[in-house]
């Protein structure tokens, strides 16, 4: 009888120590034991990342011109992946099963295992509500709303830039974290200058999943927020002369660029050829990219900006005013035409600055520059040379030759205004003379610079000798004010009186008989336009570029332009007109010359580009 109560004490014992032994355990497990907390918490949470809506871009009277239209993004994390039925899920998905693969074997590195990776973009709404039920039965993939760009207008994509997705390169460079693979980016013009402002802030949601990778509720948390939308931008832009500059400028090469004085905002910014902005959008965006970097008229390239030619006679303006600030000529300063020495062209011969200007008197700047740089403060004539052309050259930078605006025009090109370093790197084994370097007096020679600062050298003559940085942006919404850069006055260093020879030298090229700019004139619609043509000098059999630079009204500017038109010939027949146009078109809101515009638009250059 005692034999089989201890034994009876002994299983209850022992049944009493694996009780004890497994609450302890559990209790461990449970309550003191922080990683297997985490690893529950890991199972049935999951953070959800939320996309903001991107900013929208509007032109300066309210009409849009990058608007947002909702997509999804199919992501997977590797490391959740569980029995992934391959075949019906490429079947769901409508996607190649080598893509996916390929997404698949790439993720498949310890170090991507974690992180998400698209396997389908830009699903549209449509598509997505009816595959969002089924997407549920593939732990590990989920979508992300986001906004895809569109393009009403169907303009400015030099200008507006394009919306893609993020490289590794851009992703190294976000210091402050907030992108990660699959993200979107602003690629170029406003979208990526920009970008900060445009994107917003992403919100973020603890959620919890099931088994299966549903979601079944959402999860109290302090780092729960909402996302924010970015800012919508208001820009400078014309819309509907940007869209009539482009459609003028078909079929060739060139730019046309205009700002209104006062502000220094950009109404267009026409660079040509052009494309279609939603080419680059979407499922198509990696095909269209390919055929437009094959395309030889390079459309990707924007000349307003980037493109570096020789301004040829319309810098015959800034000659003029610097050597009048400095008392070097005044405008009844005679100087006889020599056409030995350099060519010119027209019935004159001893014209003062005025008429200099209208007939474009190449022999007469050649001669104004020498005197500019040779001003006998030295006694050694290459001494004097030498000072002479850096004293130039600083005067020229301050018209905004040889030197980047602080813009949100990206990646202007700074051109090249020579100074004396320069040329003494250019001649390294020889004393160079002006009889080497006279060609820039006349806008030819070493001379470089872009249209955009050209339209500002237009600018500064109406403004009577200043300038606001030319600009893209005019309001942020609910947003920061404009930077002090695009609201600030910059002086040239020329005194006003001396702009109103050369403004009404500009006002006769275009309105009397001689003038090298007649298609230019407005004066029917009561009109006072102020220009110069050029003719930029390229090497025969390659034709010379088109050039014009003008203003108007003469008594109160609300516009200046300037136009290139690439292997066009004589400035006053292509690039006037066309700037005509485009000032009838933007202070009257209309043009009434049907046969000037026909004649822009049946002009096709493209058997001169090669085409």
């Amino acid at each position: 009888m005692n034999s089989l109560q201890n034994r009876r004490y002994a299983i209850l014992g022992l049944i009493l120590f694996i009780v004890l032994t497994f609450a302890i355990r559990l209790f461990t497990l449970q309550i003191t034991n922080d990683e297997w907390v985490e690893r529950a918490t890991s199972l049935t949470e999951s953070e959800l990342i939320i996309q903001p809506s991107r900013g929208e871009i509007y032109d300066r009277k309210g009409k849009i011109l990058v608007a947002n239209t909702p997509i999804y993004d199919i992501r997977v994390v590797p490391e959740r992946i569980k029995n992934l039925d391959t075949l019906r899920l490429i079947e769901l998905l409508e996607i190649d099963k080598e893509a996916l693969d390929k997404v698949l074997d790439r993720a498949s590195e310890r170090r991507e295992m974690f992180n998400p990776h698209t396997v389908a973009k830009h699903v549209d709404q449509a598509d997505y509500f009816k595959i969002s039920e089924e997407l549920s039965d593939f732990p590990g993939f989920f979508a992300v709303r986001r906004t895809l760009r569109n393009y009403p207008d169907s303009a400015a994509a030099l200008v507006l830039g394009n919306f893609g997705e993020i490289d590794r390169k851009e992703l190294n460079a976000d210091s402050g974290s907030f992108y990660q693979l699959g993200d979107y980016v602003g690629k170029g013009g406003l979208e990526k200058s920009y970008e900060a402002l445009l994107r917003g802030l992403k919100g973020k949601q603890t959620i919890y999943v099931n088994n299966f990778n549903k979601t079944v509720g959402k999860a109290n948390s302090s780092e729960n927020h909402d996302p924010i939308s970015g800012n919508d931008l208001i820009t400078t832009l014309d819309a509907d002369l940007q869209a009539f500059g482009e459609k003028l400028m078909v079929n060739k090469r060139g730019s046309i660029i205009a700002i209104e004085p006062s502000t220094g905002e950009i109404l267009t910014l026409v660079s040509a050829p052009t494309y279609d902005p939603n080419d680059l959008v979407g499922r198509k965006r990696g095909d269209s990219f390919k055929k437009l970097s094959g395309d030889t008229l390079n459309p990707l390239f924007n000349r307003a900006l980037n493109g570096l030619y020789r301004p040829g006679s319309i810098f015959k303006m800034v000659q003029s005013l610097i050597a009048l600030e400095a008392g070097i000529i005044t405008p009844q300063t005679r100087i006889r035409c020599n056409r030995g020495i350099i060519g010119c062209h027209g019935p004159h011969s001893n014209d003062d600055l005025e008429n200099a200007i209208k007939h474009s008197c190449n022999p007469y700047f050649r001669q104004v520059m020498r005197r500019m740089v040779h001003q006998d403060k030295f006694d050694n004539e290459f001494d004097d040379l030498k000072y002479g052309v850096q004293w130039w050259h600083e005067r020229m930078t301050k018209f905004g030759l040889h030197t980047k605006f602080t813009s949100d025009v990206p990646n202007v090109k700074r051109g090249t205004v020579p100074d004396t370093s320069f040329y003494n790197r250019w001649y390294p084994k020889a004393t160079w003379t002006y009889s080497m370097i006279y060609s820039v007096s006349i806008g030819e020679g070493e001379l470089l610079v872009n249209p955009l600062q050209m339209a500002n050298l237009a600018t500064i003559i109406a403004n009577k000798g200043w300038y606001i940085t030319p600009h893209l942006l005019k309001e942020v919404k609910n947003g920061p004010e404009l930077p002090i850069d695009f609201t600030e006055k910059k002086t040239v260093g020329v005194s006003p009186q001396h702009f109103d020879v050369v403004r009404n030298a500009m006002e006769r090229v275009i309105n009397e008989p001689g003038g090298t700019a007649g298609r230019a004139n407005l004066s029917h619609l009561g009109i006072t336009v102020c220009g110069k043509t050029g003719t930029v000098q390229n090497k025969p059999p390659v034709a010379d570029h088109s050039v014009f630079m003008c203003f108007a009204p003469k008594d109160d500017p609300k516009i200046a332009i300037a136009v290139y038109v690439e292997n066009a010939g004589y400035g006053g027949t292509w690039a006037a007109p066309i700037s005509a146009l485009m000032i009838e078109k933007y202070l009257t809101g209309e043009v009434t010359n049907d046969w000037a515009v026909e004649r822009i638009l049946e002009a096709d250059f493209r058997d001169i580009y090669g085409q």
